[in-house]
C-alpha cells in the first residue's frame, strides 16, 4: 500500500510504536538480502554521498528513508571501511532537523579541511503550497565522528535563470580554492551544471554555468562530478529525459560522462567529446567519485533507479550500492575495474578452475555454482555464433550473459532471472563490442550482478531476484565451437 505524503515525510522518531521492529522482522526473512554490498538496515537507500578518505577510513554516506521503500524524508546514513570491502554501519550522519532541510537532507559530497570532514549537501524544503525551495548546506564531522550543522545555508538561493531543481553539490579543491558543481535545470526546462567557488567552504561565489556543447540534453542533470585524470577533464552527471536511441539510453534515467580538456575555471569553457554511458545494465544511477590516499579515482553508484518498483519493496527495503570501482582513461573512454581490494573476499586462494572446448552445447561443471561469488571467464577461438554464461540458474530460472559474434554485441538477458521486475525498464540490454577474445568478470550477490567486460571497457550492473536454489552456472556455445577458461571464487 502506497504511503500518503504525510507518512512519507515523517522523521524516524515519528514512527508508530513497533513500526521499525516490524520492518526489521520482514527484512530478516527476505531471501534477497545482499552478502557483500552496502544495503539499508531498513527502508530505502539511494544516492551515494560524501565519499571521502578521512582519519584512516573510507567514509561513504547514502540517501536513506528509514520507514519505507518510497522516496520520503531523506537522511544521510553513514558507513565506513578500512579497505573498501568490509563496511561497518556507523549510523545516521545528517538528520533533516533544521528549517533549511525540513523535507530531507539531499545529496552532496565531502572534503577534508582543518582536520575535519566537511559535508556539503542540498537541504530540501517545501512550503504550504508544496513548492520546493532548495538550499546548499554545510555540516562538519570532527575526528570523534560527531557531526554539527551550520545554522544557515552556505548557498541560500537559486540563481536567476534556474528552477527549483538545483541540487547535489560536488566539491573539490584546486590550489587554495574550493570549487563545487551543482546539478541544475534552466527555466526553459533543460539540464546543465553550475559552478561555484569558495576560499573557506562557508562563503560561496557563483561563477556561472559550465559551458558545454549541450544546450538541450535532457530536462535535468543530477549528481554532477568533475575530476581530472591523466591531464583530461571528466564531467560525470546523470541526465534525466533522454530518449532511447538504438542500444543507448535504454533506462528511464541515464548516467554518463564527457571527456575533454581540463575545465577552464576562469571562462567555465569545457571542450569535450561525446556523452558516453557509464553502465549498460538496468540498475545504475547517481554515481560519486573520490580520490583515494594513493591517488586512485574510485567510484560508487546507486544500484537502482528512481520511480521503479523492486521485488524487495514487499520486504520493507530497497536498493544497494555498487562495489567500488577504480576509474582510468583508455582510448577516449572511462575504464571501470573493481578495486583490487575486492579479492580479499575470495574464500579460497586458487578458486575453482575449468578449461573446456564447447561445441554447440551447454554444460555445467563440478564445483561451479553459488549465490555470492566472483567469476572470471575468458572465451577465445570463437567460431560459434553465440557464446556465453547462464548463472543463478535452475530448471526454471536463469540470467543469461552472451556474446553474439555475428552481431558483435554483448547481451544481458534477465527475462527469466526470477521475481518480476518493472516492465518499463525492459529485460534485455546490449552493447557493441568488437573483440577476438571475450572476457567476462562477474560479481554475483544474492540479488545483483555487476559484469565487467574486457577489463572494464563496458560494464553491466543489474538487480536480479532468483530463488535461493537457483545456483547453477552453465557455459554454452551455439552454432559452432569456442574455448572457455573460467575461475570462480565464492564470497
Amino acid at each position: 500500500m502506497k504511503m500518503t505524503r504525510e507518512q512519507r515525510y515523517r522523521r524516524i522518531e515519528q514512527a508508530e510504536p513497533g513500526e521499525i521492529a516490524k520492518l526489521e522482522a520482514r527484512i530478516s526473512e527476505c531471501p534477497w538480502r545482499q552478502r557483500y554490498h552496502i544495503q539499508p538496515i531498513t527502508g530505502l537507500l539511494n544516492d551515494p554521498n560524501g565519499f571521502a578518505y578521512y582519519q584512516g577510513y573510507y567514509h561513504l554516506f547514502y540517501q536513506w528513508f528509514p520507514l519505507g521503500t518510497e522516496h520520503g524524508m531523506k537522511y544521510w546514513y553513514h558507513t565506513r571501511s578500512k579497505n573498501l570491502v568490509n563496511w561497518e554501519n556507523v549510523g545516521i550522519g545528517i538528520e533533516p532537523d533544521s528549517w533549511y532541510d525540513s523535507h530531507g537532507a539531499y545529496s552532496g559530497s565531502a572534503i577534508e579541511k582543518d582536520r575535519k570532514l566537511h559535508l556539503l549537501y542540498t537541504g530540501n524544503t517545501r512550503d504550504e503550497a508544496w513548492v520546493r525551495h532548495p538550499y546548499q548546506c554545510l555540516a562538519v564531522m570532527d575526528e570523534s565522528g560527531s557531526v554539527s550543522k551550520r545554522n544557515d545555508p552556505v548557498i541560500s538561493s537559486v540563481p536567476a535563470g534556474y528552477t527549483e531543481h538545483f541540487r547535489d553539490p560536488k566539491v573539490w579543491q584546486q590550489g587554495d580554492t574550493y570549487y563545487c558543481v551543482i546539478g541544475a535545470q534552466r527555466t526553459n526546462e533543460t539540464g546543465c551544471t553550475v559552478l561555484y567557488r569558495s576560499i573557506d567552504l562557508n562563503n560561496w561565489e557563483l561563477l556561472g554555468e559550465i559551458r558545454t556543447r549541450f544546450t538541450s540534453f535532457g530536462y535535468m542533470w543530477e549528481c554532477p562530478d568533475y575530476m581530472e585524470i591523466d591531464g583530461k577533464g571528466v564531467l560525470v552527471f546523470s541526465p534525466q529525459g533522454l530518449d532511447a536511441a538504438g542500444d543507448h539510453y535504454q533506462n528511464i534515467f541515464q548516467s554518463g560522462y564527457l571527456i575533454g580538456e581540463p575545465l577552464n575555471l576562469q571562462t567555465r569553457e569545457f571542450n569535450h567529446g561525446e556523452f558516453q554511458e557509464l553502465d549498460r545494465g538496468f540498475d545504475f544511477y547517481a554515481p560519486q567519485t573520490m580520490q583515494g590516499p594513493d591517488g586512485r579515482r574510485i567510484m560508487v553508484g546507486w544500484m537502482g533507479l528512481p520511480d521503479l518498483t523492486y521485488p524487495t519493496d514487499d520486504n520493507g527495503w530497497a536498493h544497494c550500492l555498487t562495489i567500488p570501482r577504480q576509474l582510468t582513461l583508455r582510448g577516449g573512454k572511462l575504464i571501470q575495474q573493481p578495486v583490487a581490494e575486492m579479492e580479499q573476499l575470495r574464500k579460497q586462494e586458487e578458486g575453482t578452475h575449468i578449461r573446456a572446448t564447447m561445441d554447440n552445447e551447454s554444460r555445467s561443471f563440478a564445483g561451479f555454482k553459488g549465490i555470492a561469488y566472483e567469476l572470471i571467464c575468458e572465451i577465445s577461438n570463437v567460431s560459434a555464433e553465440i557464446v556465453g554464461i547462464e548463472f543463478r540458474a535452475s530448471e526454471t530460472e536463469k540470467t543469461v550473459l552472451l556474446y553474439d559474434r555475428i552481431q558483435q554485441k554483448v547481451i544481458l538477458d534477465r527475462t527469466m532471472s526470477g521475481a518480476e521486475l518493472s516492465e518499463q525498464n525492459g529485460a534485455i540490454r546490449r552493447c557493441t563490442l568488437t573483440a577476438d577474445v571475450i572476457k567476462f568478470r562477474l560479481f554475483v550477490d544474492s540479488s545483483s550482478v555487476e559484469i565487467f567486460v574486457n577489463d572494464g571497457v563496458e560494464v553491466f550492473t543489474s538487480r536480479i531476484f532468483p530463488r535461493r536454489d537457483s545456483v547453477d552456472i552453465r557455459l554454452f556455445a551455439r552454432g559452432g565451437k569456442a574455448d572457455f577458461e573460467a575461475t570462480q571464487w565464492l564470497y
